[in-house]
């Protein structure tokens, strides 16, 4: 597999990337980040990491129960003691990426091996924090994994190429393109996902970015894009990591601006005077990366300064 090009093949793609770029200027203006209200948030988001990112793999667990068996140490009836695990192992693996995160951080197969063996910690004893040492088939994927044999080598060349294309490609497209490889190479029998995820966001944290969380209402979608990327069509997978990182950016900017309520459901948006667009067609904008949005559940959230400006581009164009 070629791995030297990133086609993004998706109009504006540009307008997204440049979006996240200003809202992490504007991020990095408020630095350092501190107070009550920010590590509430933090605290928050790692909460809603870990229930998504197990939710994607078939945990079954709500996010109050998640709550309550990280918080509380509680045991909720009707669980798998595997679930359990699941929700503590990830929120310990998020405390370790988060204390591995600073500017100029190499990512290194001892990181690698370090947070999948907490991640598969009580669950895989024989393997957490181990390659895989026989193949393996994915249900539903468009493609093999590669021989056992091989994985130490591609694990290599890929953290190579990760360093290597720092400061050449944007943070975002970089992560893309390395969450993208790893799920590929699926070093792991088991964990590839939610290791990924982490150390995806890892990179992304040591850029300066706060974690993009992928929802469990996008597992379709994901999956969808990951398997694009694998005919080296990158724009999905790109696009919907972007739209993820925008959501958290939002975030901290509405915490640290007190602008929260500046944001609308596109529902009420659609009220707003002076926006001339129907409910279907602000939730394509949304989709597409081409107004500032964010998913809150499966409710798409925007602004009428983003639809505005939205129209004067478009106006400027013709």
């Amino acid at each position: 597999m070629e791995w030297h090009t990133y086609p993004i093949d998706f109009p504006g793609w540009q307008r997204i990337l440049e979006r996240i770029a200003a809202k992490k200027a504007s991020l990095d203006a408020h630095r350092p980040l501190y107070g009550p209200a920010v590590q509430s948030l933090r605290e928050t988001m790692a909460l809603e990491w870990t229930y998504h990112s197990n939710a994607i793999e078939g945990n079954t667990l709500s996010l109050q129960e998640t709550r309550v068996v990280i918080e509380d140490g509680m045991t909720v009836r009707g669980k798998s003691l595997r679930e359990h695990f699941e929700a503590i192992n990830h929120h310990e693996a998020i405390a370790a990426v988060e204390q591995l995160a600073r500017p100029g951080y190499v990512l290194t197969s001892a990181d690698v091996l370090d947070v999948h063996a907490l991640v598969m910690h009580n669950l895989d004893k024989a393997f957490a924090g181990r390659y895989r040492n026989a193949g393996v088939r994915i249900a539903g994927a468009n493609f093999t994994p590669p021989n056992a044999l091989k994985v130490e080598g591609f694990m290599e060349n890929l953290l190579d190429w990760t360093q290597a294309a720092s400061g050449n490609l944007h943070p975002m497209v970089r992560a893309a393109v390395f969450h993208h490889r790893l799920v590929w190479i699926h070093p792991f029998f088991d964990g590839n996902g939610r290791t990924a995820r982490l150390l995806t966001n890892l990179l992304l944290l040591s850029d300066g970015y706060p974690p993009a969380v992928i929802l469990k209402n996008d597992r379709l979608k994901y999956y969808e894009a990951l398997n694009r990327a694998n005919r080296e069509h990158y724009g999905k997978w790109v696009l919907l990591l972007a739209q993820s990182a925008e959501r958290s950016l939002d975030l901290y900017l509405g915490v640290l601006n007190d602008s929260t309520d500046d944001y609308l459901p596109l529902s009420d948006l659609v009220n707003e005077p002076g926006v001339a667009f129907g409910m279907e067609y602000l939730s394509l904008l949304a989709r597409q990366g081409k107004i500032d949005a964010y998913k809150d559940g499966r409710n798409w959230h925007s602004t009428k300064k983003a639809v505005m400006d939205y129209v004067e581009n478009r106006e400027r164009k013709r």
